[in-house]
């Protein structure tokens, strides 16, 4: 007799919840090393210089705008003033600091971000009077269990003139208990009346041999293994700013497994060999077309973008004018001495007006394969 078939296919086996495991969940560089003190901030001197004095002096002002581009610590900093503001200490004594001890509750839950009178608003998706209306009423109520209410709104240049127009009364005369930090990547958005109730900070990018420090200490810390020249690509790359450059190191370490080179880099961001394209701009500069464009169909075939190769070499051209102008800008953290040797020389030899010409031609070249269907015939044609 045949068994009876089951009336329901027995339950696959279930794939292990991440969020029940033991094992913690992998987290990337940019948010694992995220400052949380002032101490922890680089490139920011001035700004740390000017919060401690007026914590020290109990100057605290009842609202500050950060501004600056992408990924050097707006709101980083803002999270960092909220703690310090609220800040008791381990022994539950203490009072506001620049050095918030980060063991507190109110430390702890302001770092989770689950503090309830730390409130957080991200203006790109509340741009509207309600939004601050809901706002405007909450202030006039003590904090619940903080020091001070603080509100944190990110991106403020998104909100709506309307909304903006709302929030000056509350703004220039706040409850005593209340402070508010802004923070944007467009600071010529926010009206000027909003901007004179604010103490403005402008945060600047990170120097090549600061990033470039910092990123060696985090690789460290990490146990991962990256050339110099792997850094400096990265530094570069990430133009001054702390969070791209510490993604792109964390795709890196990711791509060379745990030994990352210069030449693992370049291919991860589809650049060509750097001694390649001044090979190629001296190449172009001689008048050598037939070996020059052999050059970039080696460079093509080798996986290099051309969109990527053209935006190279306005760059050097750009970069040996200066050096004809100025020597001493050559001796760049994040270029090798052997490239550093060759722009002294070409700058020796090039006139001005054959930099100029090749700047022109590129910044045309750049706009035309942008639009180009096919973006290596293109490159081939300028």
């Amino acid at each position: 007799m045949r068994p009876a078939r089951p009336l329901y296919p027995p339950a696959p086996t279930p794939y292990p919840d991440p969020i029940m495991s033991d094992t913690p969940a992998y987290q990337v560089l940019a948010r694992k090393y995220r400052p949380q003190t002032f101490a922890d901030l680089i490139g920011q001197e001035a700004m740390v210089r000017t919060l401690k004095n007026a914590f020290a002096a109990d100057r605290i002002a009842h609202a500050f705008v950060m501004t600056g581009v992408r990924g050097v610590g707006k709101t980083t900093t803002a999270r960092i003033i909220a703690k310090g503001l609220n800040c008791v200490g381990p022994d539950g004594t203490g009072g506001p600091t620049t050095e918030p001890c980060g063991v507190c509750e109110p430390c702890r839950a302001i770092a989770e971000g689950r503090h309830v009178d730390v409130l957080e608003m991200d203006a790109a998706s509340r741009t509207g009077v309600g939004d601050i209306r809901e706002i405007i009423d909450s202030v006039h109520y003590r904090a619940a269990s903080a020091r001070f209410k603080v509100y944190i709104i990110d991106e403020v240049h998104m909100l709506s003139t309307a909304a903006f127009n709302a929030l000056l009364k509350t703004l220039e005369e706040p409850p005593a208990h209340v402070k508010f930090i802004f923070a944007t990547t467009e600071i010529r958005k926010v009206p000027v009346t909003v901007l004179s109730r604010c103490q403005r900070f402008d945060l600047k990018r990170i120097e090549p041999e600061v990033m470039m420090a910092h990123l060696a200490s985090v690789a460290a810390k990490e146990g991962a293994t990256l050339a110099t020249d792997a850094l400096a690509l990265i530094t570069r790359a990430a133009e001054g700013s702390v969070r791209d450059a510490m993604s792109l190191m964390d795709q890196a370490i990711a791509h060379g497994a745990g030994e990352t080179s210069a030449t693992q880099v370049r291919a991860m961001l589809g650049l060509a060999d750097r001694g390649r394209t001044l090979d190629l701009f001296d190449l172009i500069m001689k008048g050598d077309a037939a070996t020059a464009l052999a050059e970039l169909s080696g460079q093509y075939a080798d996986g290099a973008d051309p969109m990527a190769v053209l935006r190279d070499l306005a760059e050097i051209t750009h970069w040996i004018s200066v050096i004809k102008i100025n020597p001493a800008s050559a001796e760049d953290p994040t270029t090798p001495p052997d490239e550093q040797t060759r722009g002294v020389d070409m700058a020796a030899h090039l006139p001005m007006r054959a930099l100029t010409r090749m700047w022109q031609m590129l910044l045309k070249a750049v706009e035309e394969v942008a639009l180009a269907p096919n973006a290596m015939m293109a490159a081939e044609w300028r």
